[in-house]
């Protein structure tokens, strides 16, 4: 027998998992009958923040009047609830109210009556509001080098609009924090931002991470990966699941056009065991055969499938075949393009199963235990007209039910007889059979099972809520239905029993009201219904609290979880005007919503999201992330014990013996996707706005939505809109990338009508001198297109000129009296034709040229009245139409570097040395203009989205760690930079330190080249010096003053040394020295370094020991070296490192060096690898800063010895703009003629292409092909490349190599297979750029390594000429 007293939260709570169970605690009393009043106080647990509450007061029973006080107390004041409330009936009141600091820390709670008085004071919990925080990019997939545009949303609880500033970071795939953004304003809770990816970023998932202020986190992923929008979908059909026991199965597969459109071609469909074998008794597999369907689809663009089952053995148990894989592929007639797409077919044991829908969790007896199931087969499918079996032993309770059209059933358990306090209830369809064959797969008929609890109560009183089946739809009444059973005796002479009831929403009380039961004593069993509006207030899951107080004290009540389909208050409608529309037209995107609702607005292309789907924005995605507790505080008087002896009861909530209690209420989720493209407010009057569009000149569909913000109304999100940009009449071209002079190939055109009816169109190649074109089929003067018809054309074209060259393409809609078919042709009234235009790079003959750049003097004209003779000279031999050149004129310095941030190097980037050169330059940039007051917000945006693309930390390699270092750390004025990276670089620099002040090399000089007399320890440290000083760290800095000793130490042992050091050393050395402020030892280095200078053509430098004599001819200026370009400009900028500021004598210099060094610049403004770009332009930065002056107009005339001529014009307002112009006569000689006052600065390039000559190579090459002829049919099509490579130069490895593969015309790489060259120990990185694949080496010895990828043709070319492969020292290039 239980002992014990009273309970409450068994009835109050249970039946609401897990929304109002789990913790309860109660502040209460002891209970005395000869109390003259019952009271009971709920409100919500915890309390938000600035954000309405609502807290209920309940009194019954009273027999005198009573005054009731109650109020929030705080560090910052009181919060009145109930303000000498006066009650002389029961009585139920709720009141609203707003906590406003979350120092609230205590109820008190004051009841006062003329025999009795209750003063009680407990501890409430308060949280601040927690935003509710949504993101979404425009797009779910990006490229290298696009721009990842996005939007962060904040709401609270009720989605209205917070205006807190959450921190925003960009995390790579590596988990560095690339990106990040603090204390950014939002506009009525919005803030769109921006981030550019790099052109080499790490391929992977990315995370945008949102911080809120109270510490919540939110992420949202996107990709980045190298694709190709598809053109058409394939889409595959089959069903999600099949039964053991079905010998047929439906497939079937589409293709489908971005535009909507079927796509005509071949399909072939292979269906496949998934991950499924048979193994034999010696434990041998056997894999189950496919299988192929391949077939032609024509108009319809679809093939279904009737697929027959038994050659899988599905019904066989050693197989276990558990999916069908379906693969699809479908080749577009007329160009051969191939997509594919895949489907998954189920394989189940089960055939039927029935499952509880809805259901009492706990049963009270004497009330029956209502509850729905539903009978469906394997497949989820309802089986209607089918008798299920449902028992409850203990009850004494069986039932056959009939399922109706939906496979549903209802059923009441009678609990008056159940003889336990658990009560199982068991569903079944069928009872299961044991499978007889050998071998043969048991067939599963699942039943269902389900537990109910019972309640317990002192008097056999009971409430219960029956429960709810599915969402309930918004904007309609639900009709509760509450069944009771009453105790005469405790009722007594009671005439009427008060049920009061809450309705719970995003952890507030949303809704109250009462239900007066009048009392039979004939009739104390029965049911009454309560009406609950159903609003967007209580999405997306409510909880519906009632409970009654007895004569005696005890509580008696229920809860029920109500789920309400995702609706929002704030309704959003968007559509296009016209819904489809000709590419460059215009259109109109109509917006609706609540007036003064801000709108953000996106349009996607579909192909975009054919690439991730699940990446992108669903309504139903609203309410699914974000956590909210639910529950009540009850402060009451009545009985609330329950027996502590009856531990078997599991009781539904945790009741204490403490002086307050909680609900904990289920955590409901909200998260809610925004997009980012344009931004509109709503008018007050109509809450509707129109966007006018331009329709992008392409064939697809555009998915556009919006999302809407309101102060009054919240967020709200509109259903997806559709534009389709379509023309039904148009032309498409299909050619390669490129072609090698003197190879053919076909160019074909395919012509589409998806007009209604028949057109006659006419097609003309427009003819130019730089092909011939020889139709394929025999011309014909028009052709016949009736409806969803194509025609493909093909001509064989043979170009006869180098570079770019345009074909135009055009089709025309005429009117002709001949028949199409049995009708006659109509000539559209709009777009009656259609003219599409490619480029095709033509190519010099290879293996036998090669490209050669010259590079003029860059002129600086500081004097008015100037004229210069140009003499652009050719080489014999050149290569037919290969020569090219161009004279750029500009106002600064540093024009060309600006303009030409990302392209600086004419050599492949890709590794993290590589990548500095997109990087550190902008500082310089940025650094030089602030100074000379160049620096426009244009200018600034276009630097900082460089430096935010391309910052990335390398590997831990003392020289690049220096590197990265100083440019992270001299980045940050500018960029975000992790300070974790700064701080990790640091400790892991120092813990190189040697307690002489050096580092300990670790990894190689970017150059080894220059080992040649290099004290490798020595050279470190002084380059990590400098990198230290240029943070800066003061001299002051353990790690700085120590280092200095160490290159003080050097410096004074170089000087007793007859050979004394390298010139890199001492380069390096005197810019150390002049950073730290030695100025004596800085003078004694550049004297030093003055002795050994190149002093020639009116123009100083420095080169390394043993310099390698030139190849090149005289007809072009050789560059020199990266090394001596690297080492010369670290001279120059310890010239103009001096304090205060450099003297007369070092500028006199400095303009020496720099004539120098402008002659090695390339037409972009960088030099020969990274190293010497990136030191130089610092140095010229510095140089240009230290010199700058405004510059009057200055003039330039160019006139040749013909009749070319041109002029250009310099002053302050576009002394940053690089101004070009090709020049015609080569071999040729111009004039150049300045006039004016200033500095401007001309450079010339000279391009062309000559015959390589037979010559030693540091490098042994070897290139084969797998199979090495085409004999068979594949190797037409598909082949490998092997490349054997090894170093055989002078020095005992090489530094990073290149080798560069260029594509057959024709051909492409087969992408997977390159990047699987990244498994070897060797390659740091293997690419695709534009028609070659490039593999980056880290450095290659005397042994032979050996690569090779598949190529795969992508469109045929006839008269193959050979491709050359190249391999190089990246910054060696002679070899």
């Amino acid at each position: 027998m239980c002992l014990g007293k009273y309970q409450m939260t068994v009835q109050l709570l249970e039946p609401l998992p897990p929304m109002l169970e789990n913790q309860m605690e109660f502040w209460a009393p002891s209970f005395s009958l000869d109390q003259p009043w019952q009271y009971m106080m709920l409100l919500p647990y915890p309390l938000h923040t600035e954000t309405p509450e609502k807290c209920c007061l309940s009194l019954s029973h009273l027999n005198e009047t009573v005054t009731v006080s109650a109020s929030i107390v705080s560090h910052s004041g009181t919060i009145s609830l109930f303000d000498d409330l006066v009650a002389d009936k029961d009585l139920f009141h709720c009141v609203s109210f707003t906590v406003i600091s979350s120092s609230a820390r205590e109820l008190l709670l004051k009841i006062r009556g003329p025999t009795h008085e209750l003063h009680k004071r407990s501890t409430v919990w308060v949280k601040n509001t927690e935003s509710i925080v949504f993101v979404q990019t425009d797009k779910p997939i990006y490229k290298p080098s696009q721009s990842v545009e996005f939007r962060v949303v904040s709401v609270n609880k009720d989605l209205r609009p917070l205006h807190e500033l959450p921190v925003s970071y960009i995390q790579d795939p590596r988990m560095n924090r690339i990106m990040q953004w603090q204390n950014v304003k939002s506009e009525n809770g919005l803030k769109q931002l921006s981030f550019s990816l790099s052109s080499e970023p790490i391929l992977g998932s990315y995370k945008i991470v949102i911080l809120t202020q109270s510490g919540m986190r939110t992420e949202h992923s996107f990709t980045v990966d190298e694709f190709v929008l598809p053109k058409f979908e394939v889409q595959v059909k089959v069903p999600k699941v099949i039964t053991i026991l079905e010998e047929e199965v439906n497939v079937s597969v589409c293709g489908i056009y971005t535009y909507g459109k079927p796509v005509p071609g071949h399909v072939t469909i292979c269906i496949c065991p998934h991950g499924s074998h048979f193994l034999n008794r010696d434990q041998s597999t056997i894999n189950l055969p496919c299988k192929e369907v391949s077939q032609q689809i024509y108009s319809q663009g679809c093939l279904t499938q009737q697929v027959n089952t038994s050659m899988f053995q599905l019904k066989d148990s050693r197989y276990l075949i558990r999916k069908l894989q379906v693969n699809a592929k479908i080749k577009e007639e007329g160009t051969g393009l191939e997509f594919t797409g895949t489907g998954i077919i189920e394989v189940t044991r089960i055939i039927t199963k029935v499952t509880f829908v809805k259901v009492n969790k706990y049963f009270r007896q004497g009330i029956p235990v209502f509850g729905q199931v539903r009978l469906e087969d394997g497949k989820g499918v309802p089986i209607p007209n089918e008798t299920i079996f449902i028992q409850a032993h203990s009850a004494n309770f069986f039932l056959k039910a009939t399922t109706d059209e939906h496979g549903l059933a209802q059923f009441s358990v009678n609990t008056i007889h159940a003889t336990s306090n658990i009560l199982i209830i068991r569903a079944y369809y069928k009872e299961q059979e044991p499978c007889l064959p050998f071998h043969c797969m048991n067939e599963v008929h699942q039943d269902a099972r389900h537990t109910a609890k019972h309640v317990f109560s002192l008097n056999k009183s009971y409430v219960q809520l029956e429960p709810v089946a599915g969402a309930l739809p918004c904007g309609q009444t639900h009709t509760a239905k509450a069944h009771y059973i009453l105790n005469a005796q405790v009722l007594g002479e009671l005439k009427e029993l008060i049920f009061y009831y809450l309705i719970m929403a995003k952890g507030s009380i949303i809704r109250s009201g009462t239900h007066v039961l009048s009392v039979d004593p004939g009739a104390l069993k029965g049911h009454f219904l309560l009406s609950v509006p159903v609003e967007t207030d209580l999405a997306p899951l409510a909880g519906l609290l009632i409970y009654a107080v007895l004569p005696d004290g005890e509580v008696i009540g229920d809860s029920a979880k109500l789920e309400i389909e995702r609706c929002l208050h704030n309704k959003v409608d968007l559509g296009f005007s016209p819904a489809q529309g000709l590419p460059a037209s215009q259109t109109h995107l109509r917006v609706e919503a609540s007036p003064q609702s801000l709108c953000a607005l996106r349009a996607v292309d579909k192909s975009v999201l054919l690439m991730k789907p699940e990446a992108e924005l669903s309504a139903f995605k609203v309410g699914s992330h974000h956590t909210q507790d639910m529950g009540l505080k009850v402060f009451t008087n009545l009985k609330i014990k329950y027996p502590k002896l009856c531990t078997f009861y599991s009781m539904p909530g945790k009741i204490t013996n403490q002086s307050h209690s909680s609900i904990t209420v289920s955590k409901i989720t909200n998260t809610h996707l925004l997009s980012v493209h344009h931004i509109v407010i709503l008018p007050s009057s109509s809450g509707m706005a129109e966007v006018e569009a331009t329709v992008p000149d392409t064939i697809t569909e555009w998915k556009a939505e919006a999302l809407c913000l309101s102060n009054d109304t919240g967020l709200g999100l509109s259903p997806i809109a559709s534009l389709r940009a379509f023309k039904p009449f148009f032309v498409e071209l299909t050619l390669p990338y490129s072609v090698i002079r003197g190879e053919a190939f076909t160019l074909t055109a395919t012509v589409l009508n998806y007009l209604p009816k028949c057109i006659r169109v006419s097609v003309q190649l427009k003819a130019s001198p730089d092909f011939t074109a020889i139709p394929v089929q025999k011309e014909q003067d028009s052709y016949c297109l009736c409806g969803n018809e194509r025609e493909t054309l093909s001509w064989l074209v043979t170009p006869t000129s180098l570079g770019n060259v345009n074909f135009s393409m055009s089709a025309e809609a005429i009117q002709s009296p001949d028949l199409c078919g049995n009708e006659m042709a109509t000539v559209p009234e709009t777009e009656k034709s259609d003219t599409v235009v490619k480029l095709l790079l033509v190519e010099v003959e290879i293996p036998t040229s090669k490209i050669i750049f010259y590079e003029s003097d860059l002129f600086v004209y500081q004097d008015a009245g100037v004229s210069e003779k140009l003499a652009l000279k050719l080489p014999p031999g050149v290569v037919k139409e290969s020569a090219r050149a161009s004279v750029s004129v500009l106002g600064d310095i540093l024009g060309s570097p600006i303009k030409n941030t990302h392209s600086l190097l004419q050599m492949p980037y890709g590794c993290g040395e590589q990548n500095i050169a997109l990087f550190a330059p902008n500082i310089y940039v940025l650094k030089y203009l602030n100074e000379t007051h160049q620096l426009t917000p244009e200018l600034k945006s276009k630097a900082i989205n460089f430096l935010n693309a391309s910052h990335s930390m390398g590997s831990w390699r003392a020289l690049l760690t220096a590197f990265v270092l100083k440019s992270f750390a001299q980045a940050q004025p500018f960029a975000f930079i992790d300070k974790a990276h700064i701080t990790q670089a640091l400790t892991w620099l120092s813990q190189k330190q040697k307690d002489d002040g050096c580092f300990r090399s670790s990894g190689n000089l970017f150059n080894n080249a220059m080992k040649g007399g290099v004290d490798d320890e020595v050279t470190l440290s002084a380059y990590i010096t400098i990198a230290l000083l240029e943070i800066p760290l003061p001299v002051t800095d353990p790690v700085v003053r120590n280092a200095l000793f160490c290159l003080e130490s050097a410096w004074n042992t170089a000087q007793e040394k007859t050979n004394g050091s390298h010139v890199y050393t001492k380069a390096l050395l005197a810019y150390a020295f002049a950073l730290a402020g030695n100025q004596g030892r800085r003078n004694e280095v550049l004297k030093s370094l003055d002795e050994e200078a190149i002093k020639e053509d009116d123009s100083i430098h420095w080169e390394r020991p043993q310099k390698p004599k030139s190849s090149e001819g005289h007809f072009f200026h050789p560059r020199a070296p990266s090394a001596e370009v690297e080492m010369t400009s670290y001279v120059l900028l310890a010239h103009l490192t001096a304090w205060p500021a450099p003297a007369s004598e070092d500028l006199t210099t400095a303009k020496l060096i720099v004539k120098w060094i402008t002659k090695q610049q390339n037409a972009h403004g960088g030099f020969s690898s990274t190293q010497d770009t990136v030191v130089a332009l610092h140095a010229l930065s510095r140089y240009g800063a230290a010199t700058f002056a405004r510059t009057e107009t200055v003039k330039v005339a160019i006139q040749s010895l013909g009749t070319f001529s041109t002029n250009f014009q310099v002053e302050n307002s576009n002394r940053l703009l690089l101004q070009q112009v090709s020049l015609p006569d080569l071999p040729g000689e111009y004039d150049i003629t300045v006039s004016g006052e200033g500095c401007v600065y001309i450079q010339t390039a000279l391009k062309y292409n000559v015959f390589l000559e037979k010559k030693e190579s540091a490098f042994d090459l070897q290139v084969q092909t797998t199979p090495p002829t085409c004999d068979g049919p594949k190797a037409h099509t598909s082949f490998q490349i092997s490349i054997n490579v090894s170093y055989i130069g002078s020095r005992q490895v090489s530094n990073m190599v290149i080798v560069d593969i260029k594509m057959i015309s024709g051909f492409i790489p087969l992408k997977p297979t390159v990047k699987m060259l990244t498994r070897s120990n060797h390659v740091s990185r293997a690419e695709v750029s534009n028609n070659n694949v490039l593999i980056y080496l880290e450095q290659v010895t005397n042994q032979m390594l050996n690569f090779s990828f598949t190529v795969l043709q992508d469109i045929p070319v006839r008269n193959l000429k050979p491709a050359l492969v190249t391999v190089y020292d990246y910054y060696e290039t002679g070899e």
